[in-house]
């Protein structure tokens, strides 16, 4: 367990009433900063795109799938942004969720706060976590803060104008200061409203590594002072586990998986990106594994674009080694097309055929201590094949706990032998319920794309 013990200088701002100055006064605050929640430890996390989740599009009629989601097996519901949408240089006709107009406010689209608190405390009663997505490092350009006249919480430019983040092309977002304490601690309040008014579990940050370590050590460390949040960075750095973070992004394992399946990488890649992630992070690092998101949807393309016949096994693969596991929305009803971005465009889930497949997945994970999350699970092992070239196999093993995985990532029927294979024993495929004995049986035939996973 990584303990980071630090000193925050804490500048408090106090208004003196009778001459109306102000008076800066500094506080030495030393705080621990918390591992992951216990309850993660065999947690997955399922990403609510609430604006397309329905035809309505609302808090309400959202609420009609938690029972579904309870019986897939979903354990943190991370709702993308709620917040009222920023109507400055806004893209397309509703615009993003990330273009955030006010950081302590619903979506009048989406419902109201009560709305919200209503739906995070029946979430709870069913054994759901809930995160937000949170927007640090820029705003709308029309957000409050700035209609507020805090011009000096913004990024100007030499004619006192705000501007997007240096180096994107999010031109309908304005890049916030973190040079200006006035602004870090609005943000830091708006923070701990979430927690302390709606109850919610944690958060999902945003381009995370764009804001600097030490406001999200402060940041996190006042969140821990009033609930043990679980926190999620979206980005791909080490660094952001020392600012407080319990797990970052696996996004170059993400990219690895595509380019195996398109053919650019071979399948050893998977296996030396692992033991390099593995040297990166420390063991108790959760990382994100996932073969789709928001992003990766809308802009590069949906699962069978982008992993084609090998869409099921790298799901197989991203369930089953280091990492906790995402779900995007309508993944479970085989979600086969870029969902807009900036216009409504409803997920259809009138096929949920496909979640029998997660829904196994999930429950593999939720009852095999050895593909736990962090330290609570075990490392993944390569057993090597008479055709390591097309076929990757491992097991994870804790106690008397083991989860063995083959994969054919070729797009050729494969027949293979395990070879000098020692961890045999009678294991059940967690998809047929077929026992298969390791210990006598040795050879396998898979289908290109194939896969076979085995528990005990």
């Amino acid at each position: 367990m990584r303990k980071i013990l630090f000193l925050l200088t804490i500048a408090l701002l106090t208004t003196m009433c009778k001459n109306a100055t102000e008076e800066t006064t500094t506080h030495s605050h030393e705080v621990e900063l918390k591992a992951a929640p216990d309850w993660s430890k065999n947690a997955n996390i399922y990403e609510v795109n609430l604006r397309q989740y329905t035809p309505e599009g609302t808090i309400e009629a959202f609420k009609a799938h938690l029972p579904r989601l309870k019986e897939l097996g979903v354990d943190i519901l991370w709702f993308m942004p709620i917040h009222p949408i920023g109507e400055v240089n806004r893209k397309g006709s509703m615009g993003s969720p990330y273009a955030v107009q006010d950081y302590k406010a619903v979506n009048p689209e989406y419902g109201t706060m009560e709305e919200f608190k209503a739906l995070v405390s029946e979430a709870h009663d069913m054994g759901f976590k809930v995160i937000l997505d949170w927007v640090a490092n820029h705003s709308a350009f029309d957000n409050v803060w700035w209609n507020d006249k805090h011009t000096d919480w913004y990024k100007l430019n030499e004619e006192g104008i705000q501007t997007h983040p240096e180096d994107t092309d999010w031109t309908d977002v304005a890049a916030l200061n973190y040079e200006n304490e006035d602004m870090r601690n609005a943000m830091i309040d708006a923070l701990l409203y979430w927690v302390k008014e709606a109850d919610i579990d944690g958060y999902r940050c945003d381009v995370a590594g764009m804001v600097p370590k030490d406001f999200w050590q402060h940041a996190i460390s006042h969140l821990h002072e009033i609930k043990h949040v679980f926190m999620l960075a979206e980005a791909d750095e080490p660094w952001l586990h020392e600012a407080g973070f319990h797990m970052t992004y696996g996004w170059g394992f993400h990219h690895v998986m595509n380019h195996v399946a398109q053919g650019k990488n071979p399948v050893a890649k998977i296996d030396t990106f692992l033991m390099e992630d593995a040297e990166k992070y420390q063991p108790e690092d959760y990382r994100m594994n996932f073969t789709t998101n928001h992003d990766e949807n809308t802009w590069n393309g949906t699962i069978e674009e982008r992993l084609g016949q090998f869409g099921d096994a790298m799901n197989v693969l991203g369930f089953t080694v280091q990492g906790m596991p995402l779900i995007y929305s309508g993944q479970e009803a085989g979600l086969n097309k870029r969902i807009s971005f900036f216009e409504k465009d409803t997920v259809d889930f009138s096929d949920l055929s496909k979640s029998v497949f997660y829904a196994k997945l999930l429950k593999l994970k939720h009852e095999n201590e050895a593909i736990w999350n962090g330290t609570y699970g075990a490392p993944a092992k390569r057993i090597a094949t008479s055709n390591d070239d097309a076929i990757y196999a491992y097991e994870r093993v804790k106690g008397e706990n083991k989860v063995v995985v083959m994969l054919n990532l070729s797009a050729e029927e494969q027949s293979f032998e395990l070879t000098d294979y020692s961890g045999g024993t009678k294991m059940t495929d967690i998809f047929t319920d077929n026992e298969v004995d390791l210990e006598n049986e040795k050879s396998f035939t898979l289908s290109a794309g194939g896969y076979l996973v085995l528990a005990k």
